[in-house]
């Protein structure tokens, strides 16, 4: 009989994984037709890692300036050098996948001719290792059903791959979002199922960490608000609109009513712990509510200077560079 999931490739993608690669790799055991490994210019032996547990390893030229989303295109021109898959999961470095995700994902899509994209629920291997990796689990933590995008790791239809290009690789971040954009224009579904798919390791101990990854979400949200705003999915506006609302606009209004009313317009602080409070309260109250609710409200100020970064940069021309947080 032949084995189910031969018509499965599989794209990771990484640079400077370390353990967390070898897990990965270890976690797809051999039950895909294809396994390709790229690299984004790693020195801790993450090549050779990948080489010795059987995958075919891509490693990319450093003097194009690396994005993930370039990196699962080189991944799926791999995959064409060959037998095409009917069906590629990509999964990034720091995760490793679940023993029963392939499967379950695989027969959802075979039974869902209309779905581009299923993905399920990833979680965080260290929730409780700081403030900042729980908040990544909650967020993580999507309603099921249709939904409008994936994340890093998916299971995907080859087919609906192919229709729209693969990945813009012009993007730094953001990236699934917009090529799932474009598969939803064409008439692709994108689903999210109620099952475990990948323990993500997020690494992020420090606020400077959670400080850069909520400056590259506020990057991507103008990117895509710049692409796709006037059009009817609206991608990008309503983030880039609460970002500038609580990390631009209020900031103003705060320093004219100081040089209109004097101290006393400081009072218009307040509404930044009632936001917290609001938050909080809304999510029940606890610890945890409470941290979550701080950082959201600050993070609106990152992702502010990520915002004012790509236009900026934008103006001035230059060429995008990766907002790392690792």
């Amino acid at each position: 009989m032949t084995d189910p999931h031969q018509d499965i490739g599989v794209v990771i993608i990484g640079r400077n994984e370390g353990a967390r690669l070898l897990a990965c790799l270890a976690s797809l055991g051999a039950d895909c037709a294809r396994v390709v490994y790229v690299d984004s210019g790693s020195t801790d032996g993450s090549v050779a890692a990948a080489q010795n547990a059987g995958a075919e390893v891509v490693t990319l030229d450093t003097d194009v300036p690396f994005t993930a989303a370039r990196a699962r295109n080189a991944g799926i021109a791999a995959l064409e050098q060959g037998a095409v898959p009917t069906f590629v999961q990509f999964i990034d470095g720091d995760c490793a996948l679940d023993t029963q995700w392939i499967a379950t994902a695989r027969r959802f899509l075979t039974d869902n001719p209309d779905v581009a994209v299923v993905c399920g629920r990833r979680r965080e291997r260290f929730p409780d290792a700081s403030v900042y990796n729980r908040m990544c689990d909650a967020e993580w933590d999507t309603p099921v059903g249709e939904t409008q995008a994936c994340g890093g790791d998916a299971l995907m239809r080859w087919q609906a791959l192919d229709a729209v290009g693969g990945y813009n690789p012009d993007l730094i971040a953001g990236e699934e979002p917009e090529m799932c954009l474009r598969m939803r224009r064409k008439g692709w579904k994108i689903w999210r199922l109620d099952a475990e798919m990948t323990l993500h390791d997020a690494a992020m101990t420090r606020l400077g960490q959670f400080w850069k990854r909520a400056e590259r979400a506020g990057y991507a949200a103008a990117e895509g608000r710049a692409m796709y705003g006037i059009a009817p999915e609206k991608h990008g506006v309503t983030a880039t609109r609460r970002a500038v609302l609580w990390g631009m606009v209020i900031p103003l209004i705060i320093v004219i009513g100081l040089l209109v009313a004097g101290p006393i317009a400081l009072l218009l602080m307040l509404i930044y712990p009632a936001q917290v409070a609001r938050l909080a309260l809304r999510e029940g109250g606890g610890r945890f509510a409470w941290e979550q609710a701080t950082l959201l409200t600050l993070g609106k100020f990152a992702e502010t200077r990520g915002i004012v970064a790509y236009h900026w940069r934008r103006w001035r021309g230059h060429q995008a560079q990766l907002i790392e947080y690792k």
